[in-house]
């Protein structure tokens, strides 16, 4: 029944693009990626691109970066690639000059310093920006070929889901929005045996 579903289930979501999210399907065994959430940042034929949004990392941006003096910023898993890297998105584009928009009122990246000097001085709030250390990353034909394998399910994003949603909630909150079909897979068990 479960292999039925995926199959429907695939032929109706949408085509991966920047700006689209990639929803882990509940038994991917990767565990860089079990029950992961990533936004695409960048999407070509030459390869993508994102950060994962619903991982905590172990330390928070003072931890990692001291001179940025951003006590109790949280910083997210990112991915996999380029561990010693860190990137951030924004809903702010007023005040941090030199982001690339992503969805409308998303921007990945700009100006760090200024970044972190607006969140010193608490002109911008945690809920306004998302920090990750690494990132996702799949060269040519990869993420077609993983899609192929129905690892992902690819669906829209809102700002909500990226910055306002509790991390622990954004994998079945992404499923549950994209109707019934996919709303069911969100109750599925991590490890099917135990089921």
């Amino acid at each position: 029944m479960l292999h039925e579903d995926k199959h429907s289930a695939a032929f109706r979501q949408e085509e991966p693009a920047t700006g689209k999210i990639l929803i882990a399907e509940p038994f991917l065994k990767d565990p860089n990626f079990t029950r992961s959430v990533i936004l695409l940042c960048q999407h070509q034929e030459a390869g993508s691109f994102g950060f994962i949004i619903n991982k905590l990392f172990s330390q928070t941006l003072d931890d990692l970066i001291p001179e940025t003096h951003a006590e109790d910023t949280p910083v997210y898993f990112g991915g996999p690639v380029q561990l010693d890297t860190v990137h951030f998105i924004h809903r702010v584009p007023e005040l941090i000059e030199g982001g690339l928009p992503v969805v409308p009122g998303v921007y990945w990246g700009g100006d760090f310093e200024r970044a972190v000097e607006l969140l010193r001085l608490g002109l911008i709030h945690q809920t306004q920006i998302k920090f990750f250390i690494g990132y996702s990353g799949w060269e040519e034909g990869q993420l077609a070929h993983e899609l192929k394998e129905h690892s992902w399910i690819v669906s829209s994003v809102n700002q909500a889901l990226l910055f306002d949603e509790e991390e622990s909630k954004v994998w079945t909150t992404s499923l549950r929005s994209m109707g019934s079909e996919f709303a069911a897979m969100a109750n599925y068990p991590v490890d099917p045996s135990l089921n």
